[in-house]
């Protein structure tokens, strides 16, 4: 085991990046014949892609692996191309393609917005390293890429040809968009892309309704909690905890720097306390996430899966347990109050992605936390109607805008109090 430790130091995540798509391709070839599987994938290519669209319930859970595996090997392609490190960041922005690899995103519909993302480099004389994540993480509006083929009115082939342009000006504009809308929540949304991404995605789909094409939103979702998948993830995640305790030289203590980060953007869990550590941080909040699925009779369906393993991801960067809880205790509560229950497919994610909005309680405490998340809850469940769907990350969005209300109003409260205190002193 040490020489093993000996031979990935210092690639440690990599290696755990590159395993986990294996991984993924080896549940894919168990769980289908290479035939159905073909079929599969031909499926989900084919298929509209708006929220929300389940790979396990569209096209078997053999299919929805490996487009997941196909997604992730994609991204991790332009990582090494680009010869970008392992940090934090690389990792949330491979397992949110992983997850989203489950429902929305495929080898085909993502490949134009990270065309126009490296068009954008080469425009501004630079190279597109610089600008990879935006692109990762800029095609959450894939599924408009899809659904444009679907609405004009022309033939099937110069149909996709406009959606093909339409997705490349998509990566173009996404880099300066998503610098403004970071400085709007300044850090305390960790899905920053998706908060730009619906912006655009609100205005593109507002314009295609001026010319009559009207996409309606999806509702295909696997219902129940297949025994086989929440085990096999449960062991991942074990898997995940075990190996970071091998490589932190078995020291779980290394865990409680993690807890002391506020998790505000940007917060590298990899740089500021290394990959053994984040590795145990980002198993643990994977085993909390399933078992609040379990609890409040959620499913585990691709999304829900896919969910779990991109905020799995966003704990390298940003998530952690202390951070995290506050935020979806949120979102439960809301249920208590609200006309939803937990078990509603909405909330089910509202509640595995209202990590993005961890670093608000971690900044302003737990009951801050606990306001961030119920709100959360409330907008997400609107917000995917503005643009019909077809921002993947809506999740994303809806955090940005609490994130926007709630951190001057905050600050502004918590500055006062702070100003009384002192005048009592």
């Amino acid at each position: 085991m040490g020489k093993w430790l000996e031979h990935i130091s210092g690639k440690e995540l990599k290696f755990f990046s590159i395993f986990s798509m294996v991984l993924l391709v080896m549940a894919a070839i168990a769980a289908g014949t290479p035939a159905r599987l073909a079929e599969g994938i031909w499926l989900i290519v084919v298929s509209r892609d708006a929220l929300i669209t389940d790979y396990f319930e569209l096209a078997g859970y053999g299919a929805a692996f490996l487009n997941a595996a196909l997604v992730m090997g994609i991204s991790i392609f332009f990582i090494a191309v680009e010869k970008i490190p392992f940090t934090g960041l690389t990792v949330a922005a491979l397992f949110m393609n992983a997850g989203y690899g489950l429902w929305g995103k495929n080898p085909v519909n993502i490949l134009p917005v990270i065309l126009g993302t490296a068009l954008y480099a080469k425009i501004h004389r630079t190279k597109l390293n610089r600008y990879i994540y935006t692109a990762l993480f800029g095609t959450c509006l894939a599924p408009l890429i899809t659904e444009l083929v679907f609405l004009f009115p022309f033939g099937r082939t110069v149909n996709l040809l406009f959606a093909a342009a339409i997705g490349i000006a998509i990566g173009f504009i996404l880099p300066p968009l998503s610098i403004h809308t970071a400085s709007m929540h300044m850090g305390y949304n960790l899905f920053n892309v998706g908060f730009s991404g619906g912006i655009l995605a609100f205005i593109m789909v507002s314009l295609l309704r001026a010319f009559g094409m009207e996409s309606d939103s999806v509702m295909i979702w696997k219902s129940g909690q297949n025994m086989k998948v929440g085990v096999c993830l449960f062991l991942y995640f074990i898997f995940t905890i075990l190996m970071g305790f091998l490589i932190s030289g078995k020291k779980a203590g290394s865990l409680k720097g993690i807890v002391k980060h506020s998790g505000r953007t940007v917060t590298d869990f990899v740089l500021m306390d290394g990959a053994g550590a984040t590795l145990m941080n980002m198993g643990l909040v994977g085993i909390f996430c399933e078992i609040y699925i379990v609890l409040t009779g959620g499913d585990f369906s691709g999304p829900v899966v896919g969910a779990i393993l991109a905020v799995f991801g966003f704990s390298a960067f940003g998530v952690h347990i202390k951070n995290y809880l506050p935020v979806l205790a949120g979102v439960y509560i809301s249920t208590l109050f609200t006309i939803f229950s937990p078990d509603t497919p909405g909330i089910q994610l509202a509640a595995i992605f209202s990590a993005g909005l961890s670093p608000i309680a971690g900044q302003f405490g737990p009951l801050a936390g606990m306001i961030a998340g119920f709100l959360h809850a409330a907008v997400v469940m609107c917000t995917g109607q503005m643009y019909g769907g077809l921002n993947l990350y809506n999740n994303g969005f809806s955090a940005g805008w609490v994130a926007v209300i709630m951190v001057p109003a905050t600050e502004s409260f918590m500055k006062y109090w702070r100003g009384r205190k002192s005048e009592r002193e």
